[in-house]
């Protein structure tokens, strides 16, 4: 068991230590200097000798290795660097607007599970055949609609046509119920797939067959027996999909006007701030691999035999 912790967390460590090393390499090839747009406007009036300076202050003027090595010895201390354009460490723009994006996501992430665990378990409740069908049929729906036409549609549903949902100076559990059920509905349409797919698979196993032989009714076989073995193979997806999660919540945040990662994330990239866009990326990779991370070590602890497995190696 040790052992597979420690392998899972030198994983987790080396994607995190790729993705930094991918996302400074790319900003820094990116055409433009965030000094230069801010300090270059001739109302400004300062002078090439003033803006040599400001760049050796941001250390902008350093070889990039040598801007490669500072960085990553910032970030290990816990110093994610100044936003050129908003002159305020980035960890304090970080602070104000990772929460709203983080609360979105995570709610948005319940959504979808609950809506999941509703189509699965209706699908496989309900008697009619056509019903049946429709409700598999609708994570295919669900799975091509884009997030931003989605948010528009309901924006125009629910709040022009229907009035139920302002989103004008809404209050602070209105103004997420359409940003949420924007993330949500996408989200969820690969886990229902998966899920519906697993529980059929488990179904035709043959000890549901003895336990339905023994006069256990289909509901109690699906919840008891069933659930277990068909969810194990949805958390791994479900992993990978919180990294589409946070995607998406920049996206919906820009559709429903909301303060977080999206809004700080389009000004970084009009103002090529780097180092907010750094911090940004090596953020969202740290929660795609503490998820994944999660998914991981919840395996052994769901699944006995993986348990007894590990424990076994160790």
């Amino acid at each position: 068991m040790i052992r597979y912790l420690a392998g899972r967390v030198g994983q987790a460590l080396a994607v995190l230590f790729a993705t930094f090393t991918a996302a400074f390499l790319l900003l820094q090839v990116l055409p433009g200097d965030a000094v230069m747009i801010k300090f270059m406007s001739p109302e400004m009036g300062l002078s090439p000798q003033q803006i040599a300076e400001i760049r050796a202050s941001y250390a902008a003027d350093l070889p990039i290795w040598e801007q490669y090595l500072r960085t990553v010895a910032n970030f290990l201390s816990g110093n994610f660097g100044y936003s050129i354009q908003a002159g305020v460490p980035v960890s304090q723009q970080l602070a104000i607007n990772l929460p709203p994006t983080l609360q979105l996501a995570a709610l948005a992430f319940v959504a979808a599970v609950i809506l999941t665990i509703a189509l699965a378990a209706l699908s496989n409740m309900v008697g009619m055949a056509w019903l049946r069908s429709a409700l598999q049929a609708l994570p295919s729906l669900f799975i091509s609609v884009p997030v931003f036409w989605l948010g528009i549609m309901l924006i125009q549903v629910f709040s022009f046509q229907l009035g139920l949902v302002s989103v004008i100076s809404p209050g602070p559990v209105e103004r997420l119920i359409l940003p949420v059920t924007t993330l949500a509905i996408p989200i969820s349409a690969p886990l229902a797939q998966i899920l519906m797919r697993n529980i059929d698979e488990v179904l035709a196993q043959p000890f549901v067959a003895v336990a339905r032989a023994k006069g256990a009714s289909r509901h109690w076989v699906l919840w008891k027996h069933v659930a277990r073995n068909a969810v194990l193979p949805t958390l791994t997806i479900a992993g990978v999909l919180f990294g589409e999660l946070l995607a998406g919540a920049v996206v919906t945040e820009a559709v429903f006007g909301l303060n977080g990662l999206g809004g700080l994330t389009y000004q970084a990239v009009g103002n090529h701030d780097t180092a907010v866009l750094q911090a940004i990326v090596v953020i969202s990779a740290l929660a795609f691999v503490t998820i994944n991370l999660i998914v991981d070590l919840l395996y052994p602890v769901l699944d006995p035999r993986l348990g007894s497995k590990l424990g076994t190696a160790t």
